[in-house]
């Protein structure tokens, strides 16, 4: 796993990320080059901040591949809208430990097996900018 990047954001905005689940993002649609926003849950692994689903296509997904930039919006504990990079997360290793977190509990009761999260689920892990 790389370093993270949540050291230099605000305090504020570093205890949202320890607490809370739900956020927004904005990314560019791939193919319209319109923002798109949606709500969707970030995990914390280890000061490490991962977007994660369950297997199967998803226009998030497809949208920060296309174009890796995205305002993630924190909106539970805290207010903000923090400019990010995100990377696919390709490892096993790596995927294996974001699956293996309390945190990511949900997404294995939801009928996949743990096999077809390591090899399908999308995931990025995140950079904030600045």
């Amino acid at each position: 796993m790389t370093s993270s990047s949540i050291d230099r954001l605000p305090r504020d905005v570093q205890a949202a990320l320890a607490v809370d689940m739900t956020i927004d993002i904005t990314t560019n649609g791939r193919l319209s080059g319109e923002l798109r926003r949606i709500e969707i849950w970030f995990l914390n692994i280890d000061g490490l901040i991962y977007i994660t689903g369950t297997p199967g296509p998803r226009d998030w997904f497809a949208n920060l591949l296309a174009d890796p930039s995205l305002i993630f919006h924190l909106k539970e504990t805290t207010t903000a809208d923090l400019p990010a990079q995100a990377t696919a997360v390709t490892d096993p290793d790596e995927r294996s430990q974001v699956f293996a977190a309390s945190s990511a509990s949900w997404y294995l009761q939801q009928g996949d097996s743990l096999d077809s999260l390591l090899n399908d689920a999308p995931m990025v892990r995140l950079r904030f900018d600045g």
